[in-house]
């Protein structure tokens, strides 16, 4: 499944299942010692994607450690993105010196809960959804949005280290498979307006500081979600470039790219 969504030069790997071909390093699961075991099992397994990931790019042994933050430290000179859901664990990785930032996101494909869109999607976001439900009513578009920011703030995060709200992240959708995103920081609504039903749509003024764009994937009761960012493209908070879309018909969108709260970096 994902590698339907990767472009040259980045390694995915995948599972549907909590089986490791070999035990996790102890200095990995110190990461999560105490947790419930469910807890563990998909965080190893993630783990051992992640390395198998950096295997194929020949990265040097160790363990993937967190940062400060608690996004995985990737190797010098790597970049990567690692997604869990329920029956799903995945990553991805690349050099840097050819992908500056990547972001990829699983989740059930199966609508948000009631209310929840309106907390995540701007009014045209919401419209986008409507439009695109009624146009094919068997994929969960408002899932998919949910998705697609995800794994936008994921490349987004790692680059320029300042948190953004779904506000932030504005994503459109083509029906075969592409998505287009457009990030404005100052979208962000200060912490006491982040509790507002409306804060998803506040804005302030300002511009866009980077388009991203990416694939997306719906198969066998899951939704991934992906980004790739090429070197060389700006992707920190003053950044203001289109970037190439990941997979194929990418000169089809980078001529003419239309304009859960991002959470924990795994």
């Amino acid at each position: 499944m994902i590698e339907r969504l990767i472009p040259a030069g980045v390694a995915g790997a995948e599972v549907f299942d909590d089986v490791l071909p070999h035990l996790p390093d102890p200095r990995e699961l110190d990461l999560v010692r105490g947790r419930p075991d469910r807890v563990v099992r998909q965080f190893t397994a993630a783990r051992a994607c992640a390395h198998r990931c950096l295997d194929a790019l020949e990265a040097p042994p160790g363990p993937l450690l967190r940062t400060a933050d608690g996004a995985p430290a990737w190797p010098t000179g790597f970049v990567g993105s690692i997604t869990h859901c329920t029956g799903y664990r995945g990553a991805v990785a690349a050099h840097a010196e050819v992908w500056a930032a990547l972001g990829v996101d699983a989740e059930p494909a199966l609508p948000l809960q009631y209310g929840v869109l309106g907390l995540v999607a701007s009014e045209r976001e919401q419209r986008m959804v409507a439009r695109l439900s009624r146009k094919r009513p068997g994929l969960p578009w408002d899932r998919l949005l949910f998705s697609a920011k995800e794994a936008v703030y994921k490349a987004w995060y790692p680059a320029a280290r300042q948190w953004i709200g779904t506000g932030a992240v504005e994503v459109a959708f083509t029906t075969d498979g592409l998505l287009m995103a457009e990030i404005r920081p100052d979208r962000t609504p200060p912490p006491l307006a982040r509790r507002r039903p409306d804060a998803a749509g506040a804005a302030r003024p300002g511009g866009v500081t980077a388009r991203y764009t990416g694939r997306w994937r719906i198969e066998g009761g899951l939704l991934l979600t992906a980004v790739a960012v090429p070197a060389g493209s700006p992707v920190g908070v003053r950044a203001r470039a289109r970037v190439a879309v990941v997979g194929e018909d990418a000169a089809a969108v980078t001529a003419g790219t239309p304009a859960r709260a991002p959470g924990t970096v795994r």
